[in-house]
């Protein structure tokens, strides 16, 4: 193995401002748009749905991690699949199945009256998430200035958690004005989902040259992938293995005395930390050894889950969480742009694709573990988790080096 050297900076990317490619391209405004409209549909529900689980459909506390849990992991082995066929066909396509599957899961929550049609419309929307992400991510980067990694997918997930503003803000309204009725969000999601389908046909997508095809790829497969790669998604899918479904936060807000309105607040909160936070988290990675932006992540994580673990008094929600949004902003863009400075540039769709499915399963694990524990144990997993956060963070600022710098065949 041969380091990359001329051009490059430390983490694996050209110095910031070279060359004349642009940073704020079609693609990125385009997709950036289509993420903010769909996660405004998505977050629209998502600090109710536990709330809707429980009390509307009367479905045990259990079921909420079950729900989100599998919905990630349908997600996860979708992942695999379409980051490879990224690689191999045309991405736009994807993208639309993906978005539209996610309006379909919405219409299936909007009429369930059984907590197993909620689930089934989760799994539908999950996996038009497992196939949209790793062909949108790819596409992000067409006709980009590669050393700008970072900032393009901190601007992508600040707009797309923008839209996680928005629609808990418009739901909060609703809320109130459906007088503290939920169903009817339900409806109102399925509007934002649609318009983010439509805005799918403006993203570009150049013409490709033909892959030889007696040389198959296999779906899951790490081979051709640089070692400090591997072993990056190794460290990152052990810590996914104690990173709980946001719902199960949320529902611990709820525990504390949070009202419905008041838990919707504190998740709007979180989110708008988490957006105004992306975009200067992904610049500074393109600028700072990516390991220590994603330690300082792993510390917010730590900091929030214990406290949520420890506290007894809901006003501390309102601090614990927006420190939850530093964790999202330091590790969600920044983990993207570490992968697509680490991948060949023939393989991005499906490093995408496998970073993606393994934090997804560990996601999948830790949500049924701790919505099975949540009964009998309480806060233990936050602590545990929190506790676990700890370490990593440590482990990521002290190795972290070893996976910045990228390696190519000789």
């Amino acid at each position: 193995m041969t380091e990359r050297s001329e051009g490059t900076d430390q983490h694996g990317s050209e110095p910031v401002g070279s060359g004349d490619r642009r940073w704020l391209t079609r693609n990125v405004r385009v997709l950036s748009g289509v993420s903010l409209l769909q996660d405004a549909a998505s977050e629209l529900l998502y600090p109710v749905l536990p709330i809707f689980l429980t009390v509307t459909l009367g479905a045990p506390v259990a079921v909420v991690g079950l729900v989100e849990g599998l919905a990630e992991g349908l997600a996860s082995v979708l992942k695999l699949w379409s980051g490879w066929l990224a690689d191999r066909r045309a991405r736009r396509p994807l993208i639309a199945l993906g978005y539209g599957l996610a309006g379909v899961g919405k219409l299936l929550v909007a009429v369930a009256v059984v907590w197993p049609v909620v689930l089934a419309g989760r799994a539908v929307d999950r996996i038009g998430k497992g196939i949209r992400g790793a062909p949108r991510d790819a596409l992000l980067m067409v006709d980009a200035d590669p050393a700008a990694r970072g900032r393009i997918f901190g601007f992508h997930r600040a707009a797309d958690t923008a839209g996680a503003v928005l629609g808990p803000a418009i739901g909060l309204g609703l809320y109130e004005a459906f007088d503290h009725r939920i169903r009817p969000l339900l409806w109102v999601a399925l509007v934002p989902a649609v318009g983010s389908v439509l805005l799918v046909r403006w993203v570009a997508e150049p013409a490709r040259p033909a892959r030889d095809p007696s040389v198959p790829r296999p779906v899951v497969s790490a081979r051709g992938l640089p070692p400090q790669l591997r072993s990056l998604l190794i460290v990152l899918g052990v810590f996914s293995l104690v990173n709980f479904p946001d719902a199960l936060l949320l529902l611990r807000a709820h525990d504390l005395g949070l009202s419905t309105g008041g838990v919707i607040g504190a998740y709007i909160l979180y989110n708008a930390v988490y957006a105004a936070a992306a975009y200067p988290a992904g610049a500074l990675s393109d600028r700072l050894p990516r390991h220590l932006v994603f330690a300082i992540g792993l510390a917010c994580f730590s900091v929030a889950y214990l406290g949520l673990g420890l506290v007894h008094s809901a006003g501390w929600v309102f601090v614990l969480l927006p420190i939850y949004g530093g964790f999202a902003a330091c590790t969600d863009g920044v983990g993207k742009a570490w992968v697509a400075a680490l991948a060949p540039p023939d393989r991005q769709g499906a490093a995408q694709g496998l970073y993606q499915a393994i934090t997804g399963a560990g996601v999948l694990v830790a949500g049924v573990i701790a919505g099975l524990a949540w009964h009998h144990h309480g806060r233990g997993p936050l602590l545990v988790s929190g506790i676990v956060a700890s370490a990593a963070a440590v482990i990521m600022a002290i190795n972290g080096p070893r996976w910045d710098r990228v390696a190519v065949a000789a």
